[in-house]
């Protein structure tokens, strides 16, 4: 179903409270756009909370950045949002917001790239982080590059995630997902470590995409890394070469045969 400009409004300022409300933003942090047709673009204000805009506080661009209706001035980081657009068709919204487990991963220069979760392997397979690039600027954008025709979701170095999806809600539930999946590593860390699922099983799951009725982009490999890739290895001790020849030399010394 087709919805009119006014509805696409209220997704916004709907979409727009509860990142606020979830605490993925603060002051006038995040912004949020709607692609309205091919040659223009729903978007959030600059210098307003997304947890107290109004539908009338929105604004209309086209697809070079420039306002076309509105009574406020647009987002500097609206050249993101339409790269994404240009290089993905079938992408009608962009949700970007600083969710604060998620952006820590991003600081810490960490991705969320481990087959720890069935749910996010069949819906995203994992989440890269794109370099750090000045915010307002071209540099922001040339890290995100490689990764949007191929993800769904991304995190920003230094900076926080943007995700998008057909529709504002399911660019809302992507970074839902990704804030979720980054609470449960951190909590995976903080217990001693994550245990990632074996390739096998990461096989199935994503096999299972078509049967879930996931429209997600094309697996890519390594991603998530299962775990003989991520060099872990449950109830076995997993040791380089270099470590094991290390340790055979130590032991043969002990015994005084080296």
């Amino acid at each position: 179903m087709v919805k009119t400009e006014k509805e696409h409004r209220d997704d916004i300022v709907r979409i727009g409270r509860l990142v606020f409300e979830k605490g993925w933003v603060a002051a006038n942090d995040g912004n949020i756009t709607i692609r309205l047709d091919e040659s223009r673009v729903l978007a959030t204000p600059t210098g307003t909370s997304k947890g107290m805009l109004d539908p009338d506080d929105l604004i209309i661009m086209d697809m070079e950045g420039k306002k076309i209706q509105g009574r406020k001035e647009g987002t500097t980081e609206i050249a993101m949002h339409l790269t994404v657009y240009k290089m993905r068709p079938d992408i009608r919204a962009v949700v970007h917001a600083h969710p604060p487990v998620a952006t820590g991963y991003a600081t810490a220069g960490k991705e969320l790239n481990l087959a720890l979760l069935p749910e996010v392997i069949i819906a995203m397979g994992c989440v890269p982080l794109a370099g750090y690039g000045l915010p307002g600027t071209p540099e922001l954008i040339e890290p995100m590059l490689p990764y949007i025709p191929k993800y769904d979701a991304i995190m920003m170095g230094n900076h926080g995630a943007v995700c998008y999806g057909e529709d504002v809600y399911k660019a809302y539930f992507r970074m839902e997902t990704v804030e979720h999946f980054a609470r449960i590593a951190l909590v995976a860390e903080l217990l001693g470590g994550p245990r990632p699922l074996p390739r096998q099983e990461v096989d199935k799951l994503l096999e299972a995409r078509t049967r879930y009725g996931v429209k997600a982009a094309p697996a890519v490999p390594g991603c998530p890394l299962a775990a003989e890739e991520a060099g872990m290895c449950q109830d076995r001790v997993c040791l380089t070469r270099e470590e094991l020849i290390g340790l055979i030399e130590e032991a043969l010394r002990a015994r005084g045969v080296a």
